[in-house]
């Protein structure tokens, strides 16, 4: 069975964004990209909210990304070969390949997916990850720690969800950024 991966990039003290609705301070250096991409080549299908499908859409709608450097290229490669389901309430029309629209998060349905899976699947957005992890649907946290306070904004995690984790990986950059990766534990 696959895997479902909920993977962010938060400040230190656990968000996404900060208050302004910005995440500059969170963009990763080629070391940390390239780490990404490694990780990435697992991923069959990505799990999308609205706002972070028509975020990471660039990775095909814009050529440009994909010319900055050669871990660009590879990374929209990666991205624009896997599946994506978008689920949203309001989107029509779809830019990208290999894009479908769900109107609801369906736990069963994700569950189907997970288990008719040949390879890993990645949830992103914390929104849309609360819906997994109160369903208990995640299996993995892939964490990129930034060494930056940010004082508030859209946190990382949900609320109100207890989980047990094991620390099965992680991995420190010269940036000063952390990896963590952790298993969900029974």
């Amino acid at each position: 069975m696959a895997k479902l991966i909920y993977s962010a990039i938060a400040s230190l003290d656990g968000y996404i964004e900060d208050e302004d609705g910005t995440c500059g301070w969170a963009e990763p250096d080629a070391d940390v990209h390239e780490f990404i991409n490694d990780l990435e080549r697992s991923v069959g299908t990505y799990l999308y909210g609205r706002r972070m499908y028509q975020t990471m859409a660039g990775w095909e709608t814009d050529p440009t990304l994909a010319q900055l450097s050669p871990y660009t290229h590879d990374f929209a490669q990666i991205w624009q070969a896997a599946e994506k389901v978008v689920y949203s309430h309001t989107l029509r029309d779809l830019p990208t390949a290999r894009t479908r629209i769900e109107r609801e998060f369906d736990d069963e349905a994700v569950r189907e997916l997970k288990g008719e899976a040949e390879r890993d699947l990645t949830i992103g957005g914390p929104e849309l990850a609360a819906h997994a992890f109160g369903a208990a649907l995640i299996d993995e946290l892939h964490l990129f720690v930034v060494p930056v306070l940010v004082g508030g904004g859209k946190r990382c995690l949900p609320d109100s969800v207890r989980l047990h984790l094991e620390l099965v990986d992680e991995h420190r950059f010269e940036s000063g950024m952390v990896f963590l990766r952790y298993r969900a534990s029974a």
